[in-house]
């Protein structure tokens, strides 16, 4: 068996046993949840603890590969306006087809309330965001370890990107001592992520199995129809995704699902496009993508670009619209995704900090902020399907931008 093939079982028996768990209630098993997820965090783990030198070492390696600073400019301008693309299309794409999808279905308000009664979400409010102002002026960490540290990914790139152009810019005999250094750390990550990767069937399971007991069948039958079709919209969007890169790249729909496989299941069952990076890199790499080349356009890709998100906040902020029985014009949706395009790159460092932001938008539109935690709520099951399309179109940019290159 193929290592897509044993994620995929982990992901199988992991997502049915947990389901089989919460139907029957076993007494003696009723803490096994408790006792796996410390297995699956610790396997997250240690991918994580990968990302960060990668991501530099990916980065200042794939920048010092360049013939000059104005090549860097000229492939960052290039990634930079496809992810603006792809957020423009899939935000077209949710404004035409969500409204009369959530129009055809009967919401029951009562139930809906219910649901966020027990989750005690009934008051988010923009005070629990930070200032923009304070993310603004960290944009340029004042201590780069510490920010790395922190996980403070847009910070770091940032400073990263600005260290590896500067190193263009020095003698030839240094700027090649400090590329062999990262590239040696670059080589070392993969080295270790490939130990971590051996252990992935387990760790998706143990990710996977306490999630499915906790969650059960009650949150879908609840809320099912803005799930399924929330979902439903991002499989399609995803799925165009493969044809997109099979008619502009000549690259076979089959070889690109392959590859595609264990990044979207890591993608699916971690929910962070950063914990995938390791695996997206391999992708790029089986699908013929230069170092070079998927060294800059994937750290940009996961730090900026959220294809599916449009998706998940549009159809939500229609949902909340049907089930207070506010009339939502064209003009608003429009407004809701321009603002979902913008704030895309401001995610905060909490829960859910992506539907938090749209708080404020809320409020200009007079739309019940209280809304968002019945989307909260379902978030969880949501950012699933969000996060694996996201790792999807980052491939997809990585080579649709070689093909270009090339």
């Amino acid at each position: 068996m193929n290592a897509s093939a044993q994620i995929l079982l982990g992901l199988g028996l992991g997502l049915g046993g947990g389901i089989l768990l919460s139907l029957t209630e076993p007494p003696l098993l009723s803490e096994l949840p408790v006792w796996i997820a410390p297995i699956g965090e610790l396997w997250i783990n240690g991918i994580r603890m990968t990302v960060v030198p990668m991501l530099m070492a990916l980065l200042i390696t794939a920048v010092a590969g360049q013939p000059s600073s104005s090549a860097v400019a000229n492939l960052s301008g290039k990634t930079l306006a496809l992810l603006v693309a792809f957020i423009t299309v899939a935000a077209l794409f949710t404004l035409l087809l969500a409204p009369p999808l959530l129009a055809l279905v009967h919401i029951d308000p009562a139930a809906s309330r219910t649901l966020l009664e027990s989750t005690g979400l009934t008051a988010i409010g923009v005070n629990q965001l930070p200032p923009f102002s304070d993310w603004f002026v960290g944009l340029l960490p004042a201590n780069p370890i510490r920010a790395a540290a922190d996980t403070a990914i847009l910070p770091l790139l940032i400073f990263t990107g600005l260290f590896a152009i500067a190193l263009m810019h020095i003698s030839p005999d240094s700027r090649a001592h400090v590329v062999a250094f990262f590239q040696a750390i670059k080589d070392v990550m993969f080295v270790l992520i490939g130990w971590v990767m051996k252990l992935a069937p387990a760790g998706i399971f143990a990710l996977i199995f306490p999630l499915a007991a906790t969650l059960g069948l009650a949150a879908i039958t609840v809320l099912g129809s803005f799930i399924f079709i929330t979902s439903s919209l991002i499989v399609v969007l995803t799925l165009l995704l493969y044809l997109l890169v099979a008619v502009a790249s000549r690259v076979p729909i089959s070889e690109f699902a392959r590859a595609l496989a264990p990044v979207q299941i890591i993608g699916f069952s971690s929910r962070s496009s950063l914990a995938a990076l390791p695996a997206t890199y391999a992708a790029t790499a089986e699908l013929g993508v230069a170092p070079r080349i998927a060294g800059l356009v994937l750290p940009i890709a996961v730090t900026l670009f959220k294809f599916a998100s449009p998706v998940g906040r549009i159809t939500g902020t229609y949902f909340i619209a049907n089930l207070y029985g506010i009339e939502l014009e064209f003009t608003a949706m429009v407004i809701i995704a321009a603002a979902i395009g913008l704030f895309s790159f401001y995610s905060p460092g909490i829960p859910s900090g992506g539907l938090l932001i749209m708080a404020p938008v809320y409020l200009a539109l007079g739309l019940p902020v209280e809304g968002i935690g019945l989307l909260i709520a379902v978030d969880l099951i949501v950012d699933m399907f969000i996060t694996a399309s996201n790792v999807t179109a980052n491939v997809a940019v990585a080579v649709l931008i070689s093909k270009a290159a090339n």
